[in-house]
Order: C-alpha cells, then structure tokens, then sequence
C-alpha cells in the first residue's frame, strides 16, 4: 500500500483557521488591555509584550533559557519515550505481565511531577538529574498508557495468522504489531511531549539558575507581568512546535495514521 500524497499547498491551507482563531484571540487581548477595566501592571497589552521578548532574545537570556529547558525536556522525554514505549509493548502484548504491571503504574499516574519535586531534590540534589528523572518519570507514565492501549487492542487474530504461517516472533512484532499499534505511539509521543513541558515547569520551579520557567518565576517576584505573558507565549510556541513536528513525522512514516 503506497501512501496518498496531499495535495500542493493543503498543509498551509489548513493553518488559516488556527491563524484566524490566533488573530481573534490577538484582538482581544488588545482590546481589552487597552480598555482600562484591568491595570497595565496586570495585563500587558501585545505590543509592551513583544518588546519584553525582544529585549530578552537581544541581552542573549532567551537564548540561554530556551537552551537549557530543551536540554532538559529533550533528555526526559527521550528517557521517558523510550522506557514507556518498551513497558506498553510488553504490558499490552503479554496479559500476565500487564496484570503485574498495571496495578502499580494506576497507582502512580495520579501523582503529578510536582508532588515529586521536594523527594526528587532530596535523593538527588538540586542537579540536572533530578530534573530530567521527573521528566521522564511523567513522560514514562503518559506514554505507557497509550502505548499499551494501542497494542492490547491489535486483534488477537492477525497475530495468530502470522503465528500460523510460520512467521517468527521478529517478523509478528515488525510486521504485524508495530504497524498495528503505530498511531498509537505517534499520539503517544505526541501526548508525551506536551507532558514533558508540563513537567519541565515544575522541574524548574522546583531549584534551577536558568531555563523558561526559572525565568517565569524570576520575573513573577519583580511582577514583571510583561515578561511573564513573553515567557507564557514562548513555551505555548514551543509546544505547538514540537506537536506540528511529531505530526509531520507521523504522517511522513505512519500514513496510514488519520493524525
């Protein structure tokens, strides 16, 4: 089966109404931080913003911040990806291991990263490895859950057909269950992603000398509330950023996804 190429110019077409939507939202945020009903100290307008992330991209301190978080977010969220995919393969495909396994990682999915902030910076200190551990602790429990949704629902009975033309145990897991279960992993990842910024936040608030939200919070006790809102728009950019590659990387590899 060869994938459909989309037509010429279908990717940008489908921006204009994210676009609109940003444009409303733009307006209104205008609108509003110039009508007087909230103070200038508590609501920005767009264009006080936007030079605060000027001035923080030209001292060199945006550069420096978003260097450091994606260092961080990138090394969890590869850890995590990665342990989290292996888990789901094994607990969805095997249902003794998943009955041992389940239980425990229910337990812990209602524990957000940030309850794990002060434990983290005990066992390991205030380094980047404790960092790092809790991002990838919430990428792992995000990814797992999907993952293994994903293989546990490949029908039983595809599996058994391969099984029964004498394909070994490398050929059913190539060819049979990864396809299967493939656009589960892309929204896995995809969904990993944003939990690794997520945590990323409560890594850094929780003891750091640099990133995004260790800017976020710096500014937060000056009430800098201008280059709060800047650095609030550079992690939601980020964000998108990351989804809209994770997505174009789904659909160049796994066509057959509606993702």
């Amino acid at each position: 089966m060869h994938a459909t190429p989309s037509p010429p110019g279908r990717g940008l077409a489908g921006l204009g109404p994210a676009l609109g939507t940003a444009g409303v939202v733009l307006a209104l945020w205008y609108l509003l931080a110039h009508s007087g009903s909230v103070a200038p100290g508590l609501l920005p307008t767009p264009g006080r913003t936007a030079a605060a992330l000027a001035d923080s991209a030209r001292s060199g301190a945006l550069a420096a911040d978003l260097g450091a978080s994606l260092s961080r977010a990138g090394q969890g969220f590869a850890l995590g990806a990665v342990i989290g995919s292996a888990l789901g393969f094994t607990t969805g495909y095997l249902p003794v291991v998943s009955a041992a396994v389940t239980p425990v990682v229910s337990f812990l999915r209602p524990i957000p990263a940030i309850a794990l902030v002060p434990l983290a910076t005990a066992w390991f200190g205030i380094g980047e490895s404790a960092k790092r551990l809790l991002i990838a602790y919430a990428v792992l429990l995000a990814v797992w859950l999907y993952v293994h949704d994903g293989v546990s629902r490949v029908p039983v009975s595809h599996l058994r057909a391969a099984r029964s033309l004498g394909a070994p145990l490398r050929r059913r897991f190539t060819e049979v269950l990864l396809p299967a279960a493939a656009p589960a992993v892309l929204a896995a990842l995809r969904y990993g992603a944003s939990v690794a910024l997520l945590a990323l936040v409560a890594a850094e608030l929780g003891g750091a000398d640099s990133g995004l939200a260790y800017r976020l919070q710096v500014d937060g006790q000056f009430l800098r509330v201008d280059r709060m809102f800047a650095g609030l728009l550079v992690l939601g950019l980020l964000g998108v950023t990351v989804d809209l590659v994770l997505a174009a990387v789904g659909r160049r590899f796994v066509h057959w996804s509606a993702s």
